[in-house]
């Protein structure tokens, strides 16, 4: 009988610390860094207030850099993936290739390797589809835009909607710039976020 209440105690106990043990670690460039604000008012801490809210033991790392490009995410990711063990990657980079005017090609590349280092160790992949003005060009705006979908299908990876669809279009959701989200904008962007990652959760 001891032996019988100690499994499940044993049972329990590991459950309840592999519920606690899970994490999404935010991957992106200064969308997802918070560029021009604080922490605290930056939509990956509106995330963890969230998560906690809706009952789900999930911890959030952002290791996000403003300015950084696929190349820059790619050269540093083994060493964060190892270093924070997560259970969930949420990928949102591209946007500064774009306005570098990379190719679509080397983009896609390194979106991919970064998805492949994630999957061999076991980490779910959320993928954020990246949209840019059309002042581009449509053919580089098209190649561009396509690359998301294509790794999703190819890598069997969840493909996120663009968190500034319905928000870059709001004067009065976005700095002067014309390209980052304000202050007004964080806790929006956090819920769309849930609610694009809740199904998908574990």
């Amino acid at each position: 009988m001891k032996a019988l209440s100690l499994f499940i105690f044993i049972l329990i106990a590991s459950t309840t610390s592999s519920e606690e043990n899970n994490s999404i670690l935010i991957y992106g460039d200064s969308i997802s860094a918070g560029y021009g604000m604080e922490k605290e008012r930056q939509w990956s801490e509106s995330l963890k207030t969230l998560l906690s809210d809706k009952g789900f033991k999930i911890s959030v790392y952002n290791r996000s850099v403003s300015g950084e490009t696929t190349g820059g995410g790619l050269t540093r990711i083994s060493r964060i993936l190892d270093e924070l063990k997560p259970t969930f990657l949420l990928l949102e980079l591209g946007g500064n290739d774009a306005l570098r005017g990379y190719p679509p090609k080397k983009i896609y590349e390194n979106l991919n390797k970064m998805i492949g280092a994630s999957k061999e160790r076991g980490i779910d992949v959320f993928l954020m589809q990246i949209r840019i003005l059309p002042n581009y060009g449509k053919r580089y705006q098209t190649q561009f835009e396509a690359i998301y979908p294509t790794l999703s299908q190819e890598q069997e990876v969840i493909l996120l909607p663009f968190m500034l669809n319905d928000i870059a279009l709001k004067k009065e959701l976005m700095l002067s710039d014309g390209i980052h989200p304000n202050e007004d904008a964080q806790p929006l962007i956090a819920e769309i976020i849930f609610n694009s990652l809740k199904p998908h959760l574990k």
